[in-house]
Order: C-alpha cells, then sequence, then structure tokens
C-alpha cells in the first residue's frame, strides 16, 4: 500500500463520519496534461474509486477530475459538474486531496465551502484532515489563505525558474500546435514540410499586395485548413503569423507576461520585463529578406493608417 493510501486511512480511519450513510464523490484536478501528472489524476481517481466503494456504509457518486488551471473555475467541467450534482442533491460528502485543489482563489473557495455548508454538503479535506461540516467557518478560512500563499509562491518559483532558463539562452515554447512545425523529441521546433508551404505561401500573398482579408478568402476558397483542421480562417491569426519571428528560426521569449496569478490573465510586455531573443534556435520556414520585407510592409500599413 502506497504511503499516499496509508497516511489516508490513518487519518479517516477512526472518525465518525466514515460510520455514517452517505453518499460520497471526490474530486481531483492537476495543473498540466503532462504524462507525469496524468499518471497521477489516473492513480488518484482510481484510488478514490475503489476507497469509497469499499466503505459498508457509503454510496458512491463519482470521482469528478480535470485537468486545469485552478484560476478559472467556469473552465473546469468536472468541477462544475460537481457542484450541478450538489445543487441537485446527489451528494452528502466530497472527498478532496487539498483545499488548494478546489481553486487558488480564497475568497472564491471559501464561498463555495459556505455554500455546500448550507446544503448540508461536507468537503473532506485530507491535508489537514478536516470535514468542512464539522469545522468553524474561521479555521476553514485560515486554510483557504494558506492554501492561496502556496499556489501564489508555487507561481512565482514556477516563474523564476522559467526565466533562469530563458537567461541561460535555454528556449521555452508553449503553444502545443503551431502550423508550419512540429515539436522534436528534444523539444526543439522540426518543420512539417507540407505546413511549411502554407506559411510560404500566405507570406508569398502578403508581399504581392494581399491583405488578411485577401489571404483569408484565398486559403478557404483553396479548402486550406488551419492548424486545429477548421476551414474558416480567422484575419488576426493570419496578422499574428505574419509577425511570428520564429517562422525565420528565432524565438523571442517574455512577449507577455502574467501580472496576478489569481487571473492567469496575460498582458502584452512593453517593458515591464526583459524579453530574450534565441537566434538560429531551429531551422526557418522563411528567409530572414522576406520576414523583414513582410514586417517592413505591415509597418507602412499602420503608419499610414494613424
Amino acid at each position: 500500500m502506497s504511503k499516499y493510501i496509508t497516511r489516508i486511512l490513518q487519518s479517516i480511519e477512526y472518525r465518525s463520519i466514515w460510520e455514517r450513510e452517505l453518499r460520497v464523490a471526490a474530486y481531483c484536478r492537476v495543473s498540466t496534461d503532462c504524462e507525469e501528472q496524468q499518471h497521477s489524476l489516473k492513480a488518484q481517481i482510481e484510488f478514490y474509486t475503489d476507497y469509497i466503494k469499499q466503505q459498508p456504509n457509503w454510496t458512491f457518486v463519482a470521482v469528478y477530475s480535470d485537468t486545469a488551471s485552478g484560476i478559472r473555475t467556469k473552465k473546469r467541467r468536472g468541477y462544475q459538474q460537481l457542484l450541478k450534482d450538489c445543487r441537485k442533491r446527489k451528494i452528502d460528502l466530497i472527498l478532496v486531496k487539498s483545499l488548494s485543489r478546489f481553486g487558488r482563489d480564497a475568497r472564491e473557495t471559501i464561498q463555495q465551502i459556505r455554500r455546500l455548508k448550507k446544503m448540508n454538503i461536507g468537503v473532506y479535506i485530507e491535508i489537514g484532515g478536516l470535514n468542512t461540516l464539522e469545522t468553524s467557518d474561521s479555521i476553514i478560512d485560515q486554510y483557504a489563505a494558506i492554501a492561496q500563499a502556496e499556489s501564489k509562491s508555487r507561481s512565482e518559483n514556477t516563474k523564476f525558474g522559467m526565466r533562469h532558463r530563458m537567461m541561460s539562452g535555454k528556449v521555452i515554447l508553449n503553444h502545443t500546435q503551431f502550423l508550419g512545425y512540429t515539436k522534436g523529441a528534444d523539444g526543439v521546433l522540426q518543420i512539417v514540410p507540407e505546413e511549411a508551404e502554407i506559411v510560404r505561401k500566405i507570406f508569398d500573398l502578403y508581399i504581392h499586395g494581399n491583405g488578411v482579408r485577401k489571404i483569408k478568402r484565398y486559403l478557404e476558397e483553396h479548402g486550406i485548413k488551419t492548424v486545429t483542421g477548421k476551414s474558416e480562417w480567422s484575419t488576426s491569426t493570419i496578422d499574428r503569423m505574419l509577425s511570428n519571428e520564429k517562422y525565420m528560426g528565432q524565438v523571442l521569449m517574455q512577449k507577455t507576461y502574467t501580472p496576478d496569478f489569481l487571473t492567469g490573465r496575460q498582458e502584452k510586455n512593453e517593458g515591464q520585463l526583459d524579453m530574450y531573443l534565441i537566434e538560429d534556435a531551429h531551422e526557418p520556414v522563411i528567409d530572414k529578406e522576406t520576414f523583414d520585407r513582410v514586417q517592413k510592409m505591415k509597418r507602412h500599413i499602420i503608419r499610414d493608417n494613424i
């Protein structure tokens, strides 16, 4: 039996709540779809499913889960379904590993727990061994504040690590889908020939006097799909492609930043933080002369429209 499972059993074995007839669910969340976190998520789902079903006085409802940031609760489908089922009175108790799994925002987490308490629905928090129905609001408030502080600390540590890697010249690529390229096993961008031809066509069309709307029309009329397989192109996507330095083999890092970890909203970096340019980061799709020519043409259009 793993240490994780042993710790849970020791913390809850003799609590009266485990002797009651309850309809029980669990909630699990990881932040990313990386292999290690997905393995952890799978293990948590399997454990909670088995453990709830083994309790003679409990009725298993479901294990709700998400692979998402703890910032935007509205985008967490598993979490929203959990709350929906609570409102339908399908659940009496929710098991969760830590309060931070509910979310980063202490205020929102506290409000949600209080809504659940009004419906007589408890949340059992493994780290701390707390049952919210049997714990005072002031203690829950303190736990939520601590959870938010820990999340902020982890966020700052992650940012520090990424900036250190940028300073050392390590390329950091956040995208998962990028027309013209795929990521190799080493994380370096590798050209996808058929997609690279689409990129070159877009640049060529622009150089020959076609604006983004005409390029959009051309791509759609010729049945050329987007990187996600859609038939309809966005003019803003085409415009960003025409200014993306990665197409000439360079990577400019930290073009955007996140001022507030609670909102997770990215803003354009206009001098607030250092940027890092890595040249010859990967094989280019567009030569530098063509790329620079397009940027000059775009600047002229912007200046003429002012």
